[in-house]
């Protein structure tokens, strides 16, 4: 099977969302967390009455939650949801309405409830709830304006359709404003690409190019596991557990971003040199249940590769060809086409009976480049 992702080479309408690091007030950063727990408990509230319906042979839809929500607000127990806006807790509502309809579309597992350390707070503004003029972002009932930094500023005449405020577990504001822009593809070119993603050289191209794997988690772990010994040694609830705590997320918040910031550069330079790119389907949640290579491949990311290559090539008028699990992509001689019987891991070259000598990397990325060329 051979998945084929392509739009059009011309200028098109998108939503892009633009994030960035934002620092509250005292006063802003309280009544923000008081909005993160309201919008936590609507939906944990709202997740279990739906979920206490279903058993009972009962239906219940976003409407009913909505109306739920209304009584819950003008109850003497609950009165304290009127503190903090009403807009992030009705999309609270509306998100758990789409993971129920991903899993009524087996699309997803059934939703679980929130947890107040797990879970990234959250919540989600529309534009009825935040007002912004020439780079000046107000928020409905947090006071004055938020203190942004624009480290770039958002596309001229572009307004705002949602806002989204969160903070992550090492105690970082960000805002993320979910614009529609006009996005103008790049320049045609005739140049094509197969990409086999590994371990030990994190993509290996038809051209023979090898891109190195930063291993970013490999070059924190050190620091990794001196926070954690020191969070484990700390009383849970203290006051010093919640430090330790935060300086163990400060340094996994660390080790993403260099990912996240290394695989943008690499996808945008494949995308932008070649108008097709050829990948493997790869089964990477398969692949984790090996205890030996985990930790690995969750540090290559090939997941969050694959979906950086698949928007953007929709947006720059670029096409994404996605070629099927099961090819024998290592196994296949790039030069007769003749499949080994076997060829163990271990194995980084091997000699074809025709005579070709073959890197084993370098021969599965010609190899898924003729596949999805020859079947798209």
């Amino acid at each position: 099977m051979v998945c084929s992702y392509s739009v059009l080479a011309v200028t098109q309408s998108v939503q892009r969302s633009f994030g960035y690091r934002f620092y509250p007030t005292p006063a802003q950063a309280e009544q923000l967390n008081r909005t993160f727990g309201c919008v936590r408990f609507v939906y944990n509230k709202a997740l279990e009455e739906r979920t206490r319906a279903r058993r009972s042979g009962r239906s219940m839809t976003y409407r009913d939650s909505s109306a739920a929500l209304t009584a819950w607000k003008r109850s003497a127990e609950l009165a304290f949801l009127n503190e903090v806006s009403c807009v992030p807790l009705q999309q609270a509502l509306r998100h758990l309405q789409t993971a129920f309809g991903n899993f009524f579309a087996k699309r997803a597992e059934h939703p679980r409830y929130k947890s107040r350390r797990r879970s990234r707070a959250s919540a989600e503004y529309t534009r009825s709830a935040f007002r912004y003029t020439d780079g000046v972002l107000s928020l409905a009932k947090v006071g004055e304006p938020l203190d942004i930094v624009w480290s770039r500023p958002l596309p001229a005449g572009v307004t705002p359709s949602t806002v989204t405020v969160s903070r992550d577990a090492a105690g970082r504001w960000f805002v993320c404003l979910l614009c529609r822009v006009e996005v103008r593809p790049f320049e045609p070119t005739r140049d094509v690409v197969g990409v086999d993603a590994g371990i030990a050289a994190l993509a290996v191209l038809s051209t023979g190019e090898k891109v190195g794997n930063p291993r970013h988690e490999e070059a924190e772990r050190r620091r990794m596991r001196a926070a954690q010994r020191a969070l484990s040694r700390k009383a849970p609830g203290s006051s010093n557990h919640h430090k330790a705590r935060q300086r163990l997320a400060r340094v996994h918040a660390k080790v993403a971003d260099r990912r996240r910031d290394f695989l943008h550069k690499l996808t945008t330079g494949l995308v932008r040199d070649n108008q097709t790119v050829v990948i493997e389907d790869l089964n990477c949640s398969g692949m984790m249940r090996n205890h030996r290579l985990a930790r690995a491949i969750s540090d290559a990311a090939w997941s969050e590769m694959r979906s950086m290559l698949q928007y953007k090539c929709a947006w720059y008028g670029r096409e994404l060809v996605v070629i099927d699990r099961w090819f024998p992509s290592s196994k296949r001689c790039s030069s007769c086409g003749a499949v080994r019987e076997s060829l163990p891991l271990r194995a980084r070259t091997w000699t074809c009976p025709c005579g070709a000598n073959h890197d084993r990397d370098v021969n599965a990325a010609r190899n898924i480049l003729a596949a999805g060329l020859a079947e798209r």
